[in-house]
């Protein structure tokens, strides 16, 4: 299981994510360019010293993610979530090699992403309400493909 970063633009977010990877034991990619700089002071106080814990690899473009990782090809197939996704997070059957994107926060995913994924998730909401904190939303669905792949650490896989 991965988790992959579009194009992030809000530090603390971007923090939180790599210390719930660092905690659950996932690798992390970041696809640039970012809206801030990877070192900004914001990301390191977010993720505090997790960040020496997670598994990252940084890409330059989407195209070059997609290269390093087939992830829009089995076995590593991309799982977009977003607030346009066609299938609820819960109906989705996830498999150990997944690879969990996340669009940015301004801006969500732009349709080159959309067509590269293999399923793209939502996260049932109330009516009127637009969105989740991205981070939030991370957590939810990458909590619910560790426990249907027993990837949790600890877990017999």
């Amino acid at each position: 299981m991965r988790l992959a970063l579009y194009e992030p633009d809000i530090p603390p977010n971007v923090g939180t994510m790599l210390r719930l990877s660092a905690c659950l034991g996932v690798a992390v990619d970041i696809i640039e360019p970012c809206g801030f700089p990877l070192d900004d002071r914001r990301l390191r106080r977010a993720g505090m010293d997790y960040l020496d814990h997670v598994l990252l690899t940084r890409h330059a473009s989407f195209a070059a993610f997609l290269e390093a990782h087939g992830c829009a090809e089995p076995p590593g197939r991309l799982v977009l979530l977003t607030t346009q996704g066609d299938l609820d997070y819960r109906a989705f059957r996830f498999a150990p090699s997944d690879c969990l994107m996340v669009g940015r926060e301004s801006a969500g995913a732009p349709p080159a992403v959309h067509e590269a994924a293999f399923a793209r998730l939502r996260i049932p909401m109330r009516a009127g309400l637009r969105s989740l904190n991205v981070a939030l939303a991370c957590a939810i669905v990458l909590s619910e493909a560790l426990r249907q792949t027993n990837g949790f650490p600890g877990d017999d896989a």
